[in-house]
């Protein structure tokens, strides 16, 4: 099939560092590329099998890393815009698209002639003197994975697993969107302001826009994807809160066209089966066996230990809030309120009125982007001559110190119904020199806007988010790779989160802070007797953070731990959620997972299935490393380069533990990480 030169994906985009012709991209334009671009992989996949030469890296590494650019032009433009900018027709064509881009990918990984040319070049490497190190680790990487995608089965197994993917495809597509339509359907309206007592202006600013959105009167709080909201510390009223919590908790799971408990239960099923046809007792197996924790064993033993000792911290937290709760019993919706009250006593900090000091553009350019300028010497130049895919999404030139340039970075700021919830970065160009292809990153977040004229004031998560995501950012910037499949933050799961959270440390770091926090209307800087007291409670609440994420990542774990017959078993969602907590000694009522299984988008829709436990085990190579800064002078361009060099800029060329070796030295220890969370 030949794709209409007129087709905005047909080449190459000419504009700076190859960003995507979004003015001229129309829904149209998706479909006919998709179908082009997966013909076009598929024919240069036939000429690679069709060789009649031996395998050698040549002919077949590099002919596979050539293949497939028409496809990769179109899937990233789409999938951005799927996930921040959805409507009826990109949701249409995501769900038929799913199944047959999952089987235009098993046409490729279970292609047996081409596994027999990457096992021959794999099983001869070692007596090949000519491969670099990156083009050792590329042959290992595309062996392993064509393994573990079932490259090595008979014909009989393999037409199992299509079918297996094929409908895996499209119930994780369903899961997404049913989660999206139920969220927005959820959103919390208020028509009497007394019943948002404790928010300040900007957030019912926030409110009030949102409900105007949708033509309707009053204030709209829309959700969040998490388990808790963040309006939930500061609101007075109770039963908005509880609104707020139940709805939250209802989503995906309460019947009607959006539920998402039986798609999830399907999903289960369907990876257990697929994980016995490929010969490992469990889904969770299949995936920790390509990670760097190597078997789900691996995560029990490090993840039970700290939710026993998660638990304890949690429940002597909860007698404190005892002491300030005037009501009979705390529930869920009530410890986010009365964990501040309790700050506020014990510390003297409220992180709800820190706003003022957390206005977007100057977070944005005196913390986040100081922050990378000090540490790396780039700078960034907002690009208003470039057009993005939204209209509140912004462009920016990131260039050397030596005015090189480094790539372009999208910010998509603002909540919208057309967007998932959560905050992510992805690649629209990822680089690679093989292709000579540039980098374009985006990030979305999902920050409420306020009505026109009124200022964006970031809550301290947001903040802290803001810096999270901009860490993926760098990763994906900064990687310097020869091979597409070695871009950017194509690394381990367990690894990605890593160089995120190390760039968290930068929010609170005495000259950063000082750059950006200052009063939105006086300018006046914030009180360092306020930042010293934040740090002083750095490990306040942390039993409660560190049980609710640890009971949605033993969740994760406990459903695709499920053999075949196990998965089969379960019909009840709740039940099996409350069983599977109960035993890891999580199910407290008033700390819910931060996901339940009907909405936890990472593990059923967000490839993070199986792999939730990443966060924490990223967090012992962050903690460690930010012992490593504090020892080595901080935020100077001495250690940022060392970073870039050694961790950042190998993307994903190397094993990333023996990147991590390089940088500090040794292997990473966990008591930083205990001693960050009051778990030592």
């Amino acid at each position: 099939m030949t794709l209409d030169p007129a087709n905005p994906f047909a080449a190459p985009s000419t504009l700076p560092y190859g960003l995507p012709p979004f003015a001229d991209i129309r829904d149209e334009h998706y479909e006919p590329a998709f179908e082009a671009g997966m013909a076009e992989q598929l024919a240069q996949v036939r000429a690679i099998v069709r060789k009649r030469d031996m395998p050698t890296f040549e002919n077949t590494f590099v002919a596979l890393e050539r293949s497939g650019e028409l496809l990769d032009r179109v899937s990233n433009v789409f999938f951005n815009k799927s996930s921040a900018d959805s409507n009826e027709l990109t949701d249409e064509l995501e769900e038929r698209l799913a199944p047959r881009l999952a089987a235009h990918r098993d046409a490729i990984m279970l292609d047996a002639q081409l596994y027999w040319r990457v096992k021959s070049v794999f099983e001869g490497m070692s007596a090949d003197e000519h491969l670099a190190p990156e083009q050792r680790y590329l042959v290992e990487r595309w062996h392993i994975e064509m393994t573990l995608a079932g490259a090595g089965l008979d014909d009989e197994a393999k037409e199992a697993l299509k079918e297996l993917n094929a409908s895996l495809s499209t119930l994780t597509t369903r899961f997404e969107k049913n989660l999206l339509a139920d969220t927005n359907d959820l959103a919390v309206h208020v028509t009497d302001e007394s019943e948002l007592d404790g928010l300040d202006a900007g957030e019912r600013s926030a409110a009030a826009q949102a409900a105007a959105d949708r033509g309707l009167p009053g204030w709209l709080v829309t959700l969040v994807l998490p388990t808790g909201h963040p309006y939930l510390a500061a609101l007075t009223h109770r039963p908005t809160r509880q609104r707020i919590m139940d709805a939250s908790r209802a989503r995906g799971s309460r019947g009607g066209e959006h539920d998402n408990r039986e798609v999830l239960l399907e999903i289960v099923r369907l990876r257990a089966r697929r994980a016995e046809l490929l010969g490992f007792p469990n889904h969770a197996a299949v995936v920790t066996a390509d990670e760097t924790a190597g078997s789900p064993d691996a995560v029990a033993e490090m993840l039970l230990p700290l939710a026993a000792t998660a638990a304890r911290n949690a429940r002597e937290e909860q007698r404190d809030l005892d002491d300030m709760n005037p009501h009979e019993v705390l529930e869920s919706w009530d410890w986010a309120l009365y964990t501040e009250r309790v700050r506020q006593a014990k510390y003297d900090v409220d992180t709800a009125a820190l706003r003022p000091w957390f206005e977007a553009e100057r977070v944005l350019q005196d913390g986040v982007f100081f922050a990378a300028t000090r540490l790396y010497g780039v700078s960034f130049t907002e690009r208003t001559d470039l057009v993005a895919y939204h209209p509140d999404a912004r462009v920016f030139e990131v260039t050397d110190a030596d005015g090189t340039g480094v790539g372009l970075y999208v910010l998509d700021l603002y909540t919208r119904d057309s967007k998932r919830g959560g905050a992510w970065m992805n690649p629209l160009i990822s680089q690679n020199e093989l292709l000579q292809h540039p980098v374009v990153v985006v990030n979305n977040l999902n920050v409420p806007k306020p009505a026109p004229g009124e200022p964006t004031l970031l809550t301290f998560d947001e903040v802290s988010t803001f810096f999270h995501e901009f860490g993926h950012a760098l990763h994906g910037l900064f990687a310097r790779v020869t091979y597409p499949k070695l871009a950017g933050t194509n690394v381990y799961r367990d690894f990605v989160e890593f160089p995120s959270q190390v760039n968290e440390m930068w929010m609170l770091w005495p000259e950063v802070l000082e750059n950006y926090a200052r009063h939105h209307i006086t300018g006046e800087p914030i009180d360092p007797a306020i930042v010293q007291r934040i740090r002083d409670s750095e490990t306040f609440d942390q039993g409660f953070a560190t049980s609710e994420y640890l009971a949605a990542a033993l969740l994760d774990q406990a459903w695709h731990t499920l053999t075949q017959d196990a998965a089969a078993a379960v019909q009840d969602v709740a039940a099996f959620e409350a069983a599977a907590l109960d035993a890891v000694g999580l199910a407290n009522p008033a700390v819910p997972p931060r996901y339940s299984s009907a909405y936890f988008a990472h593990v059923f829709s967000g490839g993070y299935d199986a792999g939730y436990y990443s966060y924490i085990w990223s967090e012992v190579l962050d903690a460690d490393t930010v012992e490593w800064f504090r020892e080595n002078g901080g935020l100077t361009r001495e250690n940022g380069d060392r970073f870039r060099r050694l961790v950042l800029g190998v993307g994903g060329s190397k094993d990333p533990l023996e990147a991590y070796r390089e940088f500090r030295g040794r292997d990473a220890v966990i008591e930083p990480l205990l001693r960050r969370r009051g778990l030592d």
